[in-house]
C-alpha cells in the first residue's frame, strides 16, 4: 500500500525518486506509515496525500480537522468498532451514512457498519493522524490512552503512594536488585492499578496478542481500551503482578488464581483495596484479569440498589422470615453478591448466627462467619453446608447452587428451621423454580421451601451532570413497552458526555429487579408441574413487576435510557 502511495505521488510529480527513497529509509528505521514520514520531511503536505488517496480509491477526501460532526451521528457507531477499523461516521443523508476512513477498500469494515447501523455506507478518505484525533475527540480519550501519555504519567507516580500489604518477606537480595532494575515496570503496574480506581473500574483485563499488548478496564459494565504498553513489557508486567498476587512465576502453562492487597492514597484518604487475580495461558502469553474489590463502593443500603417500593417490601419480608429459601438469580456480573450482602447486613444482629459459603469471599463483613471454598481439598458448597448445620446457624448464605447435592442440602436446611440465601444462574425469576426441579429436586420440596425469587440485571445510569432531554419517536416508546396513553407524556433523557463521565454520557449503575413471591397459588402451580410461562403469568397477576417494567420505571424517573433497558431485558 505504501509503495502505491509513493508511486502515485511521483506520478503526480509531487515528490522525486530520491525523496521517496529517503522516506522509505526513514520508515524502515523507525516504522510508521510512509505518508507520515513524507510530511515530516516536508516533501508533501497532508492535503497532497489526501488528494492522491482520493484519486487512488476513486472516492472524495475530507479534512476532519475542519469538520464538526453531530453527536447523534457519532452515537450510530460504537467506539470499539470505530477504533478497530479506524473510521468515523461524519454525516447521514436518508438511508446513506458517510464514513471517513484511511482505507476505503476495507470491505469487511463497510459490511460491519452496514450490519450495525442498517444504513448504506458511502466512504470518504481521511488522513490517519486527523482520523485518530477525531476518534479521540468524539469518543473520548478514556477509551485509549496513548503510550506517550502513559509514560509521562509514570514519571509522576510516587513510589510511596501505593503500598503492598502482606508482601512476601523472604525475598533474597537478588530479587530486590531485580525489582529495582525494573522500576519502570513497577511504576506501570502501579499506574494501571491506581488508574482503575480513579476510573471506577470493576475489572482490569491485560491481554497479549501476536503483535500487540493491551489493557482494558470494565467501567459500568462495558470494556474500554485504556492503553497499549510495548509488547516487550509483556513478561515483566505478568511477573510483577504474579509476585504481588503470590503466584508461581515459573508456571506459565496452567491457570492460577490469587489476591493482591494494596494500601494507597486516593483523594487525600488512605484506602485499602483487594484485587482478585486470575491468569490464563493463551496463544501469545498469559492473559490477566483483576477484579477490583473496593469496600467503600459496596452498597449495603437496600433502598438504594434500585428496588421498586413494592418489590423491596416483598424482599424484606422474605429475609426476615425465620426459615425458608430466598434465591437471587441473574448472569455473572449482575450484582447478585451485592444484593445478598445487603440482605445479610440488614438482618445481621447479635442475636443471630450467620454463616456464608463463598467462592470467593469478595468482602469481609463484621459479625458474619465467612468460609472460602477450596475445591482442591474437598471443601465445596455441599461439604461446607453439611458442616454449617452442625454449627447452630440461624441464617446460611450459599454462594451458588450448582448441583443436585448442594441444592438438596440447602432445601433440607430451609425446611428444618433455617433461612437460606443463595444464587442461581437463570434468566428470570419463574425459571429458577424449573431449574431446581431439573436438578432433581422434587416439586413438593421446591414448593414448600422457596419463599421468594429475585431476578436482577445492572444498567448504566445517565450522567446527572450532562443529561439533556432527547426526542424519541412515539413508536419507539410503544415498542419498548409504554402504553399508548402514557407514551406521549414520557420525557427521555440522555447524557451528552462531559468530563464527569469521561464523555460516555453514563456514570454508575443501578439494578432492575423482578421479585416473585411464592404464594399459595404459585405453590399449587409448582406442585402440579406448571411451566415457566404459567408461573410467570400467575406471578404477574399477583403484582410481580418484571425486569422490563422495572426498567421502564427507571426511564420514567430519568435515571437511564431506552438503550440500556432494551439491552438488559425483554418484553
Amino acid at each position: 500500500m505504501a509503495l502505491k502511495i509513493g508511486e502515485l505521488l511521483i506520478k503526480a510529480k509531487l515528490i522525486s525518486e530520491p525523496q521517496l527513497a529517503r522516506a522509505l529509509e526513514e520508515q524502515r528505521a523507525s516504522g510508521g506509515r510512509l505518508g507520515e514520514h513524507l510530511v515530516q520531511l516536508e516533501f508533501v503536505t497532508e492535503e497532497d496525500i489526501l488528494d492522491c488517496l482520493s484519486q487512488q480509491y476513486g472516492v472524495p477526501s475530507i479534512n476532519l480537522k475542519h469538520f464538526d460532526i453531530d453527536e447523534s451521528i457519532i452515537r450510530l457507531i460504537p467506539a470499539d468498532v470505530a477504533r478497530k477499523y479506524q473510521f468515523i461516521p461524519v454525516s447521514k443523508t436518508g438511508a446513506t451514512l458517510t464514513v471517513a476512513m484511511t482505507d476505503p477498500s476495507n470491505v469487511f469494515a463497510m459490511d460491519d457498519i452496514t450490519f450495525i447501523t442498517g444504513y448504506r455506507v458511502e466512504p470518504v478518505v481521511a488522513a490517519e493522524d486527523a482520523l485518530r484525533e477525531a476518534i479521540d475527540r468524539y469518543y473520548g480519550t478514556s477509551h485509549s490512552i496513548e503510550l506517550k501519555k502513559v509514560m509521562e504519567d509514570l514519571s509522576t507516580v510516587e513510589e510511596a503512594s501505593l503500598e503492598v500489604l502482606e508482601e512476601e518477606e523472604d525475598l533474597d537480595i537478588q530479587d530486590l536488585e531485580d525489582a529495582a532494575d525494573e522500576a519502570p515496570v513497577v511504576r506501570l503496574v502501579n499506574l494501571i492499578l491506581t488508574d482503575a480506581l480513579k476510573r471506577s473500574a470493576s475489572d482490569i483485563h491485560i491481554e497479549p496478542y501476536e503483535k500487540s499488548y493491551r489493557v482494558r478496564f470494565r467501567i459500568d459494565g462495558l470494556l474500554n481500551e485504556i492503553m497499549n504498553p510495548p509488547l516487550k513489557f509483556r513478561d515483566a508486567i505478568c511477573s510483577r503482578i504474579k509476585i504481588l498476587a503470590k503466584l508461581d512465576i515459573a508456571e506459565k502453562r496452567l491457570p492460577q488464581d490469587g489476591r493482591i492487597k494494596l494500601r494507597m492514597k486516593f483523594q487525600g484518604k488512605v484506602k485499602e483495596l483487594d484485587f482478585r487475580v486470575s491468569t490464563l495461558p493463551t496463544l501469545h502469553g498469559e492473559k490477566i484479569v483483576m477484579r477490583l474489590l473496593d469496600k467503600d463502593s459496596l452498597m449495603l443500603d437496600m433502598t438504594k440498589l434500585g428496588f421498586e417500593k413494592s418489590s423491596l417490601k416483598y424482599f424484606e419480608e422474605a429475609i426476615f422470615q425465620p426459615y425458608g429459601m430466598v434465591l437471587v438469580t441473574g448472569p455473572t456480573g449482575s450484582g447478585k453478591t451485592n444484593t445478598l450482602y445487603s440482605a445479610i447486613s440488614r438482618i445481621n444482629t447479635p442475636e443471630v448466627n450467620i454463616m456464608t459459603a463463598e467462592d470467593p469471599v469478595e468482602f469481609q463483613l463484621v459479625g458474619i462467619n465467612q468460609v472460602q471454598m477450596k475445591e482442591g481439598i474437598g471443601l465445596n458448597f455441599a461439604a461446607a453446608l453439611r458442616s454449617f448445620l452442625r454449627q447452630d446457624p440461624n441464617i446460611v448464605l450459599v454462594g451458588e447452587i450448582r448441583d443436585f447435592e448442594t441444592a438438596e442440602i440447602a432445601i433440607k436446611a430451609a425446611l428444618t428451621g433455617h433461612l437460606v440465601l443463595s444464587t442461581l444462574h437463570t434468566n428470570d425469576a419463574p425459571s429458577s423454580i424449573n431449574r431446581l426441579m431439573n436438578m432433581g429436586i422434587e416439586p413438593f420440596l421446591v414448593a414448600t421451601s422457596v419463599n421468594l425469587v429475585v431476578a436482577q440485571r445492572l444498567i448504566r445510569r445517565t450522567c446527572e451532570s450532562c443529561k439533556q432531554p432527547e426526542e424519541v419517536p412515539l413508536q419507539a416508546l410503544l415498542n419498548v413497552g409504554f402504553s399508548e396513553a402514557e407514551a406521549p407524556n414520557i420525557e427521555i433523557f440522555r447524557g451528552q458526555g462531559c468530563e464527569e463521565c469521561n464523555q460516555r454520557g453514563y456514570k454508575g449503575r443501578i439494578g432492575i429487579y423482578e421479585v416473585m413471591v411464592v404464594t399459595e397459588d404459585v405453590r399449587e402451580l409448582i406442585l402440579s408441574g406448571a411451566s415457566t410461562v404459567e408461573l410467570r403469568r400467575k406471578a404477574m397477576e399477583e403484582g410481580m413487576i418484571g425486569l422490563r417494567q422495572s426498567g421502564l420505571q427507571k426511564i420514567r424517573d430519568g435515571i437511564t435510557t431506552i438503550d440500556e433497558v432494551v439491552r438488559e431485558s425483554v418484553l
